[in-house]
């Protein structure tokens, strides 16, 4: 039986910087990452856009509107300081008509009251930043949105972090915790604290141990199209004005940390948790669980479930998908798109009592255990904030004791 004072399960961008966040306050604390895969970052947060966001879409109220800004900030500088790739090539969010409009100054708005950098630009400054943009008026533009590599971040993480004495056992599925003991893969761990970044699955763990029992893990599938033409036709990411009373940002224009173009993503109802492609990682259990709640949202129309469901099912239309995109732009080629990329599943949090997703980010906890449930985008843009949230947390738990097993 093996025996560590933190055991992290997840090795994604949050059980990253969590386990590196608890490395520098307790140096001295044994601490290690349990994951089912064979490495860092395989399914959400090595399937993301690669977008640092900005923050000015956020209420001010959330934890996503005070994380965004350092978290963007803190991630550039980890970037610059590490040589990873990191392309500052902003964003522009532009409208199609005056309804739109108004949705603009609803996020310069929020901006504003975030404390982050978004300026008008008319038409004519648009066409200094790229061109072939085209909107209706004006637009925002937000300098310090940039793309990076996710990948190629979290295993810069995982190489810190083992460096500074962090364990990694990978090929080691969670199964159940008992005590203070957790079972996973073939070991048997004992632990002083146990912290779920297990993403997908954040919910079910939660339970085993008591927490998260109102809530429930609902996945969608985000899936990219590469512009394949040329890498050319559009300099900077692309946003049409999203819908805010849902999570979801609508199809765009993404410039990636290599400057290729691709459009997307969509957010399609997945029916089990890991519904990447074909019947690959099929659970009854979870189908069943997961078809259940989505018949309730579809009926009820909760936050206009129907509607939303409907729309992200015409995406697999490739032309109708394209389509989406060509009002944010002046000219593209509609044969120059290529492959469908691969797809990513977001672990969206459902209020199972209210009907309605949870927008914001949700930890809940005790003196043994601490449960991140809800860290759907940008939670990757916010991991480093986030994670000393998550560990000031478990500190408060502790009246700031170091944790030890024992």
């Amino acid at each position: 039986m093996k025996q560590y004072d933190y055991v992290v399960v997840g090795a994604g961008i949050m059980g990253l910087t969590t386990a590196r966040e608890l490395k520098a306050r307790f140096p001295e604390s044994s601490i290690v990452v349990l994951d089912k895969e064979p490495d860092v970052a395989r399914h959400s947060s090595g399937r993301n856009s690669g977008v640092l966001h900005a923050g000015f879409y956020y209420t001010a109220d959330s934890l996503k509107a005070k994380f965004t800004k350092e978290g963007n900030q803190a991630l550039t500088q980890y970037c610059e300081e590490n040589q990873l790739k990191i392309n500052k090539c902003g964003k522009v969010v532009v409208a199609t008509n005056e309804e739109e409009l108004r949705g603009l100054y609803e996020l310069k708005k929020r901006a504003n009251r975030n404390g982050v950098e978004l300026r008008w630009v008319d038409e004519n400054e648009l066409l200094a930043i790229d061109p072939n943009v085209k909107t209706y008026q004006k637009a925002l533009f937000s300098p310090t949105t940039s793309t990076v590599d996710p990948v190629e971040v979290c295993n810069k993480l995982k190489e810190e972090i083992v460096a500074s004495g962090v364990t990694f056992l990978f090929n080691c599925p969670y199964q159940e915790v008992k005590g203070d003991l957790v079972y996973a893969g073939n070991e048997t761990i004992k632990f002083g604290y146990l912290v779920n970044a297990a993403g997908l699955y954040a919910d079910k763990i939660a339970h085993d141990m008591g927490f998260g029992l109102k809530y429930t893990i609902i996945p969608f599938k985000g899936i990219y199209l590469k512009y394949a033409k040329n890498k050319t036709d559009v300099l900077t990411n692309i946003y049409p004005v999203p819908n805010l009373k849902n999570p979801f940002l609508g199809v765009h224009f993404t410039k990636t940390v290599d400057g290729a173009i691709k459009i997307g993503p969509t957010a399609i109802p997945a029916f089990w948790r890991e519904n990447y492609t074909g019947f690959k990682n099929f659970k009854l259990g979870e189908f069943m669980s997961i078809a259940g709640y989505q018949s309730k949202l579809f009926f009820t129309n909760a936050f206009g479930f129907r509607s939303l469901a409907f729309e992200e099912a015409r995406k697999y239309i490739k032309s109708y998908f394209i389509n989406l995109s060509l009002k944010m732009v002046k000219n593209i080629d509609k044969e120059g798109f290529g492959d469908f990329l691969k797809p990513g599943v977001r672990a969206q949090l459902l209020n199972k009592q209210t009907m309605e997703l949870v927008q914001d980010f949700i930890i809940e906890g005790d003196d043994r255990s601490m449960h991140i449930l809800n860290a759907v985008s940008p939670a990757f843009t916010c991991s480093f904030p986030f994670s000393r949230h998550v560990v000031d947390t478990i500190c408060s738990k502790q009246g700031g004791q170091k944790i030890e097993a024992s």
